[in-house]
């Protein structure tokens, strides 16, 4: 019995202070104006040569070619090899 009247003292200690510390609060002030995220200013990438965009160009073809007959793996890597050297 000495608990419960214990636990009910302190509890009512406890939520005492915790109104006084709501009544004691500021409202947050509103902000001035939304303000839009400004989106992070991508680096652009350097022009290709020409040869490089010919290896490009074969790299694709190549890719295809290896889609069309369907290989994975290890054989798709040795085919897409084979097409680039030639």
């Amino acid at each position: 019995m000495k608990h419960v009247v214990h636990l009910m003292i302190i509890g009512a200690f406890v939520f005492s202070f915790a109104q006084s510390g709501y009544a004691q609060m500021s409202t947050p002030a509103a902000p001035a104006a939304p303000v839009a995220p400004k989106a992070p200013a991508m680096p652009k990438a350097p022009a290709m040569s020409a040869g490089e965009m010919a290896k490009k160009a074969k790299s694709k073809e190549c890719s295809a070619k290896a889609d069309e007959q369907k290989l994975h793996g290890k054989a798709r890597k040795e085919f897409r090899a084979k097409c680039m050297a030639s």
